[in-house]
């Protein structure tokens, strides 16, 4: 049903389309404007709406940075605040919205802040945090900043150049505004990913003379925690009463992850960033554990007993973390 409804969407595709390549038109010819700042600033994005792995990488290039003061901009999607925002341990997840508030969660030493203005959360961090470098979460279509190093993520199994624009595809922006990133970064590859494969993706997604192409795993820790002190071992669910909860755009990865072991699961799966009312979560509390994804989780804190989230992070080959390392400290 899904899908008819996108094929009759077509029409509105169009539209969008039209716009968006108006909109890119007028920052090339620079009647929009982009804005470069003292600060070297990173962005991670995407061209399509959601599920590439963005915040994973944002926490990978946390880590990365470990040795620097880092501060991370998000637009904090579906908080309940407005304007600028810098998060401090009393902020809430509707003051910044989940992604945000899982970053400062798990790195409370990292300046966390959201404003849909860019520009504005840029010199607000300036001002107050003076960070030696800001991480952009979500921001590749936000052109009214120019950054430092643009890295544009997607998916092996829906590459960008497959697709098609809003609604009847996944497309929030142009392929060909591809060209802006400085890497691209094909996540959620298969673990077993020949250099043929490689190769071949690489063709398909023509990437200009200057461009990086890298290639990441998705990986899944062999524990579940509940944030605290309890942890569980991935395998020591089998056998359990489990319901799987996902509020996010791409769940089949951690699903098929979860088969792949033997895990027996009811899955009760919403749209992404969905706010569990106390009626769904009625749907799934008697479950002997409930698990989710860590972005899940903060929307469910509190509000269950025997929640555990699995934890994720980007993997990649030794070459390809020395050619993201060796781009990062060129600028930072």
């Amino acid at each position: 049903m899904q899908q008819l409804l996108r094929k009759i969407a077509f029409p509105f595709s169009l539209v969008y389309a039209l716009v968006v390549y108006l909109r890119n038109f007028l920052y090339d010819v620079g009647i929009f404007t982009s804005r470069s700042y003292g600060t070297p600033t990173i962005c991670v994005g995407n061209l399509s709406v959601g599920g590439t792995g963005k915040t994973p990488m944002t926490e990978y290039l946390i880590r990365m940075l470990h040795d620097h003061r880092v501060a991370v901009l998000s637009r904090g999607y579906k908080r309940k605040s407005k304007g600028f925002l810098l998060a401090t341990p009393h902020s809430g997840v509707l003051d910044l919205g989940d992604e945000p508030y899982q970053l400062k969660k798990k790195f409370p030493d990292v300046a966390v802040a959201v404003d849909a203005d860019r520009r504005n959360g840029i010199a607000q961090l300036e001002e107050f945090v003076k960070p030696e470098v800001i991480i952009l979460d979500d921001a590749f279509q936000h052109r009214r900043v120019k950054p430092t190093i643009s890295i544009l993520l997607t998916m092996h199994s829906a590459l960008f150049v497959d697709d098609w624009y809003l609604p009847t595809g996944n497309l929030r922006d142009s392929k060909r505004e591809a060209q802006r990133a400085d890497v691209i970064i094909v996540t959620k590859c298969p673990a077993n990913l020949s250099t043929a494969e490689r190769g071949q993706m690489t063709r398909r997604l023509r990437a200009g003379a200057d461009q990086q192409i890298l290639f990441a795993t998705l990986e899944y820790r062999n524990e579940v925690t509940d944030g605290g002190q309890k942890k569980m071992e991935l395998l020591d669910l089998k056998g359990k009463q489990v319901a799987l909860v996902t509020g996010i755009a791409s769940p089949g990865p951690l699903v098929d992850h979860l088969a792949s072991l033997g895990i027996q699961f009811e899955h009760f799966e919403y749209g992404d960033h969905h706010h569990f009312t106390d009626k769904e979560i009625e749907r799934f509390k008697d479950h002997e554990v409930v698990l989710t994804t860590e972005k899940d989780f903060v929307r469910l804190e509190g509000r269950l007993e025997h929640l555990f989230y699995v934890q994720i992070t980007h993997r990649f080959d030794a070459s390809d973390v020395a050619t993201l390392e060796k781009m990062i400290k060129k600028v930072v």
